[in-house]
């Protein structure tokens, strides 16, 4: 009796999506999100507080990371199948990776990301706020602006397990806005 418990623990453990494996975790309660400012292609200064309304996934990376870059055509086809539907995504890469103007876009291009709408993080401000060193480090923001999970690592981010998750998790935070 005791195996097919664990057996089956461990099918249930392998059997999650990819978010889960990834280490996904959702908090018990939001968190006020850091207001430090994010810079758009063209230098304008953003804060997260300036898509209330909007479930965001800001998706911390780095050019020299190999799985950021590997994930960065699967991002693209999350981002298209999800533009509609009230789910933005903000790329977040340290200002200092950058040389020249169009580099990131060129460098988005090329792996296969063109719809990806990247920021750039000075001296990584946004980032150490968030108390993430490392990447690909997702944060999850939901409609009010309040962080309220992450998932730490890749993810298949064009498989459809994955989208319907976060849709739930957008949903149950729709609902909790409501509710308040």
């Amino acid at each position: 009796m005791i195996k097919k418990i664990l057996m089956l623990g461990l099918l249930l453990l392998w059997s999650g999506t990819a978010a889960a494996k990834s280490g996904l975790n959702i908090f018990a309660y939001p968190r006020e999100a850091p207001q430090t400012p994010i810079y758009t292609a063209d230098g304008k200064a953003i804060k997260l507080g300036d898509f209330k309304g909007k479930f965001l996934l800001v998706m911390f990376w780095s050019r020299y990371c190999a799985p950021c870059i590997r994930e960065l055509d699967e991002i693209n086809t999350f981002v298209n199948k999800t533009k509609d539907n009230g789910i933005e995504v903000l790329l977040v890469s340290q200002d200092d990776e950058w040389t020249m103007p169009g580099e990131q876009d060129a460098l988005l291009k090329k792996y296969e990301a063109p719809d990806v709408v990247y920021y750039t993080d000075k001296e990584g401000k946004l980032a150490g706020d968030f108390g993430i060193f490392s990447s690909p480090h997702t944060v999850l923001v939901n409609q009010k602006g309040e962080e309220i999970g992450r998932i730490s690592g890749s993810v298949d981010w064009e498989d459809d397990d994955v989208i319907e998750y976060i849709y739930k998790i957008k949903a149950q935070q729709g609902q909790e806005t409501d509710a308040k």
